[in-house]
């Protein structure tokens, strides 16, 4: 059999735009020569719509999308995402489905049966789960249809979470061919164990798996595509394109495909790159300002913005203030010389001294410290925020994970900003991200990247004055924050306790800075936001 896989880049409650995008895929497909077409989860509304399902009319226009859809196919069927009402009686108001629709003839729909309630997902909140899995007869093969965690196995789950085995279920019932409707987002390094996954079920069950990725930006998430075609032994037959729409038509899945080896940077990039895209475009912004310090930051989220949106829609600033170095603001003009984009300069000292004086006699009996510092962070950002209002553009922070999961940076400052780029890059990450985008000439500074960094606040500052080397701090970030360790656990895995306390510490004390950070791009296993929710007003002590 022919079918024809629609990976597809669907926005959250654009139901028009969203059916012609998945019409067009169909009969793009059709004229492939596909025999069945599949679309990604939920396509109808978009991934994910969250308390969107809750708002008047929002599902009720999903269904008449649907409809819309059903009544322009021709004799090829096809399989789409969209939400169902509950009419049992009972459970939550609605189901997270799919429907074969084929021409003449009434939906036969699927429910999603494992909803996942951890990281990001919320899925419980919304959908009551489905209660059986039973094959759909097309074409004189049985077609077990699935949507995303149901073909999921519990080695790539963050535990054994669910009672029931949907696939099982199916392939006990006589499913021939396995057919997933996902909505999976993208994380560093995930792709690969993806393929191994779904690799393994094929193997398990000894049928093929045609598996179904969205691709785009929506909000936080980011998801990649790299659908995939997987044969009965588990051999990786077909791989749709990362980051890019593509359709493709498979028929009897055996030949193995050989690729070239992954470069997850690569991937790590272009995901950034897609959500930093996508939000822009989703959210109907046309351009972008962010501050340019010369540092390693600033330089990584400038190349990221430039490759996305065009170096016409970006405008850096350099804003050097009484500690700023010379070699930081010619760092800063020689990345916009080099990426084509206008660097505006734009000193506070002036500002900074004026600011001062006003204070000087409230301030008269206490000694200089963190608030002068900050102050100076602040006046960059009322600054920046001044050239985002005017030119209506939004204005990016340039903020990295390891300093916002130890407050290594200022409310209303340095955090300013309506999108945080690399706000789920760690400093280590951060670095090995930028030599990668200098493999092959000079885009990034050499400077940006091999000097000692520094908030340049006060003289002679380094951000290792305050902090321990990245490596170190990342690595026992990762364990408490990622893996959610015990602090008993870090120790033992060999680092100094006092130092694991200082900075777990310094991550719990600043939940209430991160609760009012700007939304950042989710490309790891946990990242701060929609996918970590901690209560500020608390006393538990680890």
């Amino acid at each position: 059999m022919n079918i024809g896989l629609a990976q597809i880049n669907t926005t959250v409650g654009d139901f028009a735009g969203n059916a012609a995008t998945i019409l067009a895929a169909y009969h793009d497909l059709v004229a492939l020569g596909a025999e069945l077409v599949v679309t990604p989860e939920l396509a109808v509304t978009g991934y994910p719509p969250l308390d969107l399902i809750f708002a008047g009319e929002f599902v009720e226009r999903n269904l008449a999308t649907m409809a819309e859809i059903h009544a322009s196919l021709g004799d090829v069927p096809l399989v789409v995402g969209f939400i169902d009402r509950n009419t049992t009686g009972h459970g939550k108001p609605f189901f997270n489905a799919a429907a074969f629709l084929r021409k003449g003839k009434p939906p036969v729909v699927i429910h999603k049966r494992l909803l996942p309630t951890y990281d990001v997902f919320d899925e419980a909140r919304y959908f009551e789960p489905g209660v059986a899995s039973a094959p759909v007869e097309f074409g004189g093969k049985k077609l077990g249809i699935t949507i995303c965690e149901d073909l999921w196995t519990p080695e790539f789950l963050p535990g054994p979470l669910y009672r029931v085995d949907p696939p099982a279920d199916l392939v006990a019932a006589g499913a021939e061919i396995l057919i997933n409707l996902s909505a999976s987002p993208f994380q560093y390094g995930k792709p690969i164990k993806r393929l191994q996954m779904l690799s393994a079920q094929a193997k398990r069950f000894m049928a093929p798996v045609y598996y179904c990725n969205s691709i785009g930006g929506n909000d936080q998430l980011v998801f990649d595509g790299h659908s995939l075609v997987i044969s009965a032994d588990g051999t990786r037959c077909k791989e749709l394109a990362g980051f890019d729409e593509e359709l493709a038509v498979v028929d009897n899945p055996t030949a193995p495909f050989v690729a070239n080896h992954r470069d997850e940077l690569g991937e790590l990039y272009r995901a950034l790159v897609l959500g930093l895209r996508d939000y822009f475009r989703k959210c109907g912004f046309q351009s972008a300002v962010l501050g340019l310090s010369g540092g390693i930051d600033s330089a990584l989220t400038a190349v990221l913005a430039v490759e996305a949106l065009g170096k016409e829609n970006v405008t850096g600033a350099a804003m050097p203030g009484p500690y700023s170095s010379e070699g930081s603001v010619r760092d800063a003009r020689l990345l916009a010389e080099t990426l084509g984009i206008k660097c505006l300069n734009l000193p506070i000292t002036h500002t900074y001294e004026v600011m001062n004086n006003g204070l000087e006699e409230v301030f008269a009996d206490r000694p200089e410290d963190a608030t002068e510092e900050n102050l100076q962070a602040r006046l960059r950002g009322i600054t920046m925020m001044a050239l985002s209002n005017k030119f209506g553009s939004l204005l990016l922070t340039t903020g990295n994970k390891s300093e916002l999961a130890v407050g290594y940076c200022t409310l209303y400052g340095d955090m300013c900003g309506g999108l945080a780029v690399i706000s789920d890059l760690p400093k280590t990450l951060v670095y090995s991200l930028s030599r990668w985008i200098n493999r092959e000439s000079e885009i990034i500074p050499a400077r940006s990247i091999e000097k000692a960094p520094s908030a340049e606040l006060r003289p002679d500052q380094k951000d290792q004055d305050s902090l321990p080397p990245y490596d170190l701090l990342d690595a026992i970030l990762a364990l408490y924050v990622e893996e959610n360790l015990p602090l008993r656990e870090i120790v033992a895995r060999g680092y100094d306790e006092a130092l694991v306390r200082r900075i777990t510490g310094m991550v719990d004390r600043n939940e209430y800075k991160r609760e009012q950070a700007a939304p950042g791009l989710k490309v790891t296993g946990r990242a701060f936001g929609m996918g970590r929710r901690l209560p500020l007003a608390q006393r538990y002590t680890p």
